[in-house]
């Protein structure tokens, strides 16, 4: 039996390593850096953000067990990038640079985001 794949269902507005601001649910206002998107249910860990405690079981090497803090995940939606240019919270599109490239910009300044600005 094969693996089924699953593809995007479009484009989403951050990428891992963008910083952005939560603009929905208990984590309003805090900022971060994008850690993962986890494409097949909309969603992103983001630094800081969302946090939860994973309760461990006890283990041989590790016989009390343990509580660990670790980020949840926080919907799409609740995202917003922050503009390299401003520091300030931005929408963003899609439009064809000099190369002839789809590269996302910012709605607020109309300067592109760079690649650079996310980290590899």
């Amino acid at each position: 039996m094969e693996k089924k794949i699953t593809l995007p269902k479009h484009k989403f507005h951050i990428q891992a390593g963008d910083t952005v601001v939560v603009i929905g649910g208990n984590s309003k206002g805090l900022r971060g850096v994008v850690k993962e998107v986890i494409v097949e249910k909309d969603r992103a860990r983001v630094e800081g953000v969302a946090m939860i405690t994973k309760h461990l079981k006890p283990t041989a090497s590790n016989p009390q067990g343990n509580l660990v803090k670790t980020e949840g995940s926080v919907h799409i939606s609740n995202l917003m990038l922050v503009d390299p240019a401003t520091g300030e919270p931005t929408r963003t599109g899609r439009k064809v640079n000099e190369k002839g490239k789809l590269q996302r910009f910012s709605k607020k300044t109309g300067n592109f985001i760079p690649d650079s600005y996310r980290k590899q």
